[in-house]
């Protein structure tokens, strides 16, 4: 990862004490880079930001249709959720109406994110399990377009068709070949592109709206499903959910492991990616917040946008020690 660039600064009384550094792109519908931060060519793995990527198998094959997805199942393939009860129910119901069952998830078991749903857990003397795991909906996703193919049962295998499909999908979006991958914690392949490409590819969902191809229209109704429900995208105090409710529902976003964030702006024909090579989330919701203020679509006053953007660091007395801030380049 080649020449970042400071994004984020972290102050205590009157001294930076930390600066986060990474990697920044926006790019149009046509692909071209429009702005941009640090190295654009720099080769990531985007990690759970790009769910969206690798649901639209599932919608363009046809097999959400035949299997009668809502809107709310199709936002819930991009999930990365917090294991809530809305969650949980919702995905128990969609593989009980596969024919399947827990056990025929590839995710592992996961402790729910859900304060609530965890500490039910522990009073009932239950352990997580893998309808829990945060990428359950997007394997219920996977598994749903494994049975519309009619294929094996170990559907994360780098050579299975759903995965190849995948693989086929996100290198045809980005318009790169994927020059490596590696396993995601949710056992499924995650392939590596460009922060170029991975912003190409968001400006290609953002634009969907635009064209009537298979893929476009499929790539449409996932960007519509995420910003109607964002809570099903992540959860409730998540930054995934808290940013698209602060946009009204007109912008997508989606934040991956290790720094990652991606945005869709349908309304601009704007794809956003950005990576912090530290892997900060702190600073990653900071950044993309930072540039969806600079974008105009967020505004700079909402609290959503302050919380993210620009917090108070408290200590454990509730006194402010030092705030977080993006750099000027980024305001």
């Amino acid at each position: 990862m080649t020449h970042p660039v400071d994004l984020i600064e972290i102050w205590r009384g009157d001294m930076i004490e930390c600066m986060h550094q990474g990697h920044a792109v926006v790019c149009d519908a046509s692909g071209q880079i429009i702005d941009a931060w640090g190295d654009p060519e720099t080769v990531i793995f985007p990690r759970s930001s790009c769910k969206m990527l690798q649901a639209l198998p599932l919608v363009e094959s046809g097999a959400a249709d035949a299997f009668g997805l809502t809107e709310k199942q199709l936002a819930l393939s991009c999930a990365s959720h917090d294991g809530s009860y809305i969650h949980t129910e919702a995905v128990s119901a969609w593989i009980k109406d596969l024919g399947l069952a827990e056990p025929d998830f590839r995710c592992g078991p996961q402790v729910p994110g859900d304060k609530d749903v965890r500490d039910d857990l522990i009073r009932a003397g239950d352990q997580p399990c893998r309808i829990h795991n945060n990428c359950s909906g997007k394997h219920s996703g996977f598994l749903t377009l494994n049975k519309h193919l009619g294929a094996g049962t170990e559907y994360t295998q780098i050579d299975h068709p759903v995965q190849q499909a995948c693989k086929a999908v996100f290198e045809e979006v980005t318009q790169e070949t994927s020059p490596t991958y590696g396993i995601d914690g949710c056992s499924a392949p995650n392939f590596a592109s460009t922060l170029h490409g991975l912003a190409r590819s968001m400006a290609f969902f953002a634009s969907a709206h635009t064209r009537s191809d298979t893929r476009s229209s499929a790539a449409a109704r996932l960007a519509q499903a995420m910003m109607a429900y964002p809570e099903m995208v992540a959860g409730e105090t998540r930054a995934c959910t808290n940013l698209m409710r602060a946009m009204d529902g007109k912008v997508a976003v989606k934040t991956g492991a290790e720094g990652v964030f991606i945005a869709i702006i349908p309304e601009k024909q704007l794809g956003v990616a950005l990576k912090i090579t530290d892997g900060a989330t702190r600073a990653s919701e900071a950044a993309i917040a930072a540039i969806l203020v600079k974008l105009g679509v967020l505004d700079a006053n909402h609290p959503t946008a302050k919380s993210l953007m620009t917090p108070d660091i408290r200590n454990w007395d509730g006194l402010v020690t030092g705030r977080i801030s993006p750099v000027s380049a980024l305001i």
